[in-house]
């Protein structure tokens, strides 16, 4: 048996009967006037954070979400959405797929402005999306992507940006290790499935992004996740997870590589006006501008001492520099 298919089998008894300590989100479920999320979707909830961030959600875009689990955050985006059709919803398990819709008889029950018909939902594979190209303003997975093996992973990138419109945004939030993962980790096929032992370092992770051409990466949150110790897993020394909230944009790639925002800050506190540093960034007296981190390195070597750069705060969340 392929871990896939460990994963399918995972998913589909999660499915069947909620698991309410599958994943552990670490982020507070979204409590929006008029939005109550039913019970059995909140137990369904297998993520590691959110996607669901409402500045990216304007103009009636229209979302995709892959890896459907319970429901709820397609209810979430179609809160914002409410249109018929605008939330389209993928899963390769059939059982996740009724188990959403039957969540979405409750929802309707529970919300009196939402309508089922709101997401369309569809059988398919994350390798091989039914999804048009450059049709889909905001796509978003959580806890999904690090399960694939890289090759699958590359795959599964490639497909996201290929379904996003110029500028899209793919908005994903996945375990990530900086930690050394040992092969038989690695190999186990039921961790991988339960979204710990495929986690990769957040660096590879976003290479992995930008790889396929995302020209712009913002790491909107990185937080404690999970312990893998010598006593319960085969590893000689406890191995720290953290989950990252990550958006992608699909700019064009800039000459001198991506922008990648990691919550770095500006601040000039010189005897002028501004300073300007003829690249496109004006820094006024101690007023701070978020940066990216190529952009702060090319300021660090200045080596001013009226201009500071703050070391990454792993929160980022608009109104930069680029």
């Amino acid at each position: 048996m392929s871990y896939l298919e460990t994963t399918k089998n995972v998913y589909k008894d999660a499915a069947e009967n909620p698991n309410i300590g599958l994943c552990c989100t670490t982020t507070p479920i979204w409590q929006l006037p008029g939005l109550d999320i039913p019970v059995r979707m909140q137990q369904m909830n297998y993520g590691c954070g959110s996607t669901v961030h409402p500045r990216d959600l304007v103009n009636n875009p229209k979302i995709l979400y892959v890896g459907v689990g319970g429901g709820m955050e397609l209810l979430q985006f179609a809160y914002f959405s409410r249109q018929a059709n605008g939330v389209i919803g993928i899963d390769v398990v059939d059982e996740m797929l009724t188990a959403s819709k039957q969540n979405f008889v409750e929802g309707e029950k529970l919300n009196p402005w939402f309508r089922s018909n709101f997401v369309d939902l569809r059988k398919g594979d994350a390798l091989s999306l039914p999804v048009e190209d450059n049709s889909i303003d905001v796509a978003a997975q959580n806890c999904l992507f690090n399960i694939f093996k890289q090759e699958e992973l590359k795959q599964a990138l490639q497909e996201m940006y290929r379904v996003l419109k110029p500028r899209g945004r793919l908005v994903m939030s996945d375990p990530i290790c900086d930690a050394h993962m040992p092969k038989a980790l690695q190999e186990d096929e039921r961790l991988r499935a339960l979204c710990l032992s495929g986690s990769l370092p957040l660096w590879d992770y976003i290479k992995m992004i930008t790889d396929v051409g995302f020209g712009t990466v913002e790491i909107r949150a990185k937080r404690p996740y999970r312990i893998l110790d010598p006593k319960n897993y085969a590893t000689d020394k406890l191995i720290y997870i953290e989950s990252v909230e990550v958006c992608a944009i699909k700019d064009p790639m800039p000459v001198d590589g991506p922008c990648v925002f990691t919550g770095k800050t500006a601040i000039y506190f010189g005897g002028e006006d501004s300073f300007d540093d003829n690249k496109g960034h004006v820094l006024l007296p101690n007023q701070p501008l978020a940066v990216c981190d190529k952009t702060g390195g090319a300021l660090a070597k200045l080596n001013r001492e009226d201009i500071f750069i703050s070391d990454s705060t792993w929160f980022y969340d608009g109104g930069g520099c680029c």
